[in-house]
């Protein structure tokens, strides 16, 4: 694929995203709170989107700002968030980064990317998609499914999300940056699978170099 394709490409991935299921952290951030943004991707990691859904409605219908959230202890907010994966570890850290935010930001989301990786378990992806939906700040948010689908259509040739993040800073106009991680992750848990990709019912296949696949249906 070529940049010069991207108004294109992006206008077909629009049509495909009306027919599959929001991302989890899309539907919770339709109020642009970048607490539950922040708070409902870091309960997504390595969780599935129903199961991260469930717990994050559980923790906000008890623990709905920062200040309530510092108010509960460990236990209580493992319990409010169980199932999702590694939930004690979360459970540890969302305390400590409600005591951060208080302590060091006065109760507010940190509205800078330098400042947000600076709180326990938040890394880049985290990070852009607090500033992207939370705050509505032009920032590209990189998962597996960006990371893939970008290699694989001849946008980027990366091999981690990081390294894709800046490829793709440099190529992508910015006015497409907050819903590049929207568009692209129901596509890739739909029809550009990790593993043998449904090419035959892809839209945007006349575009893909369909770099690193072997296999596809």
């Amino acid at each position: 694929m070529r940049i010069d394709q991207i108004d294109e490409v992006i206008e077909l991935l629009r049509e495909a995203y009306r027919g599959f299921v929001e991302p989890v952290v899309t539907q919770v951030a339709k109020d642009k709170d970048p607490y539950r943004v922040l708070v409902s991707t870091i309960l997504s990691l390595r969780t599935k989107d129903e199961t991260t859904l469930k717990a994050s409605m559980r923790l906000f219908d008890v623990a709905d700002n920062i200040h309530r959230l510092s108010e509960l202890d460990e236990d209580e907010i493992a319990r409010l968030i169980y199932p999702v994966g590694f939930y004690k570890t979360k459970a540890k850290n969302l305390k400590k980064i409600a005591r951060i935010i208080i302590d060091k930001y006065g109760g507010q989301i940190p509205e800078d990317l330098d400042e947000l990786l600076k709180l326990p378990n938040v890394g880049r992806k985290t990070a852009n998609l607090v500033l992207a939906k939370g705050f509505n700040i032009p920032a590209i948010c990189v998962d597996i499914h960006v990371h893939r689908i970008s290699n694989r259509l001849g946008l980027v040739d990366t091999k981690t999300p990081e390294e894709t993040e800046f490829a793709l800073r440099r190529i992508l106009p910015k006015k497409y940056w907050i819903e590049f991680n929207d568009l692209l992750v129901p596509f890739g848990q739909n029809i550009c699978r990790p593993v043998s990709p449904f090419c035959s019912k892809c839209t945007i296949r006349d575009y893909c170099s369909r770099r690193g696949v072997v296999r596809f249906r």
